[in-house]
């Protein structure tokens, strides 16, 4: 696993990605992948990262309010 993620930090760096955004969107997927792997169930979800709750809820909440705009941008091109 090492190894891959060294390439893909290799790959990264070569398209200048700052590290604040190379952060949020790891733990945007993590978090996605393991309430996926939950069933969407917060508080088992929670319980297998290791995080309250609350920090899960919080973080799916922004995502979410994140996406709203991109959303509402896509259907305006459309248009």
């Amino acid at each position: 696993m090492r190894a891959r993620l060294e390439a893909l930090i290799e790959e990264m760096l070569d398209g200048q990605i700052l590290l604040a955004e190379a952060l949020s969107e790891f733990e945007k997927l993590y978090i996605k992948k393991a309430l996926a792997r939950n069933k969407q169930h917060l508080s088992k979800t929670a319980r297998a990262l290791g995080v309250h709750r609350n920090t899960i809820s919080k973080r799916v909440a922004a995502y979410q309010k994140e996406a709203r705009p991109l959303a509402r941008a896509a259907r305006g091109a459309t248009r």
